[in-house]
């Protein structure tokens, strides 16, 4: 994995040995992504929440990308020490609050509102397509905010009355809800 764009460009990461629990975003895909982000949004004014944060890919290269505020949520322990630990070495620790918590749990209790959120669930979770309603009904995301569902084809939101728009890449899908 590597950081794609920004301050960090360049630099790559690796978890430590062992299994984890993780299926990392491809370059290609995480790209396409931050592609669409940076036409809609000035990423240095944003509050983002990462959901299933997994090797945090996603709150690096936002980090990267000039935002300075950034949550990031995962239940498995040494993914956020990893986080955590990656963060500090690369002296952005102030930019990202890392948190040991399952994401529906995080969803249910949090307080405060993000402009962006961003969930990457494993593919098989029994309650992904739950997470769009949950989101609208948690009041996490401010108005005008996007939530942004990673998920394969077996997945699918385009007739969620909130989801406006589904890119894919390769076999990786992004479907866009905006709760106006």
């Amino acid at each position: 994995m590597r950081i794609i764009s920004g301050k960090l460009r360049g630099r790559k990461f690796t978890l430590p040995s062992g299994k984890w629990p993780v299926r990392p975003t491809t370059d290609f895909a995480k790209e396409g992504l931050f592609n669409v982000l940076v036409h809609q949004f000035d990423l240095e004014e944003m509050s983002v929440l990462e959901l299933f944060g997994g090797t945090g890919n996603f709150s690096f290269e936002f980090v990267s990308r000039g935002c300075s505020k950034v949550t990031y949520v995962d239940k498995f322990y040494p993914c956020v020490k990893f986080v955590k630990e990656t963060a500090e070495s690369w002296n952005i620790g102030e930019a990202i609050q890392a948190i040991r918590m399952d994401a529906f749990q995080y969803i249910d209790k949090a307080s405060g509102s993000f402009d962006l959120i961003v969930a990457d669930p494993p593919y098989d979770l029994p309650r992904l397509g739950q997470l769009p309603t949950l989101i609208k009904q948690s009041r996490l995301l401010k108005k005008g905010g996007w939530f942004i569902l990673e998920h394969n084809q077996m997945h699918e939101f385009e007739q969620h009355e909130d989801c406006f728009m589904v890119k894919h890449y390769g076999k990786t899908f992004f479907s866009y809800f905006s709760f106006d």
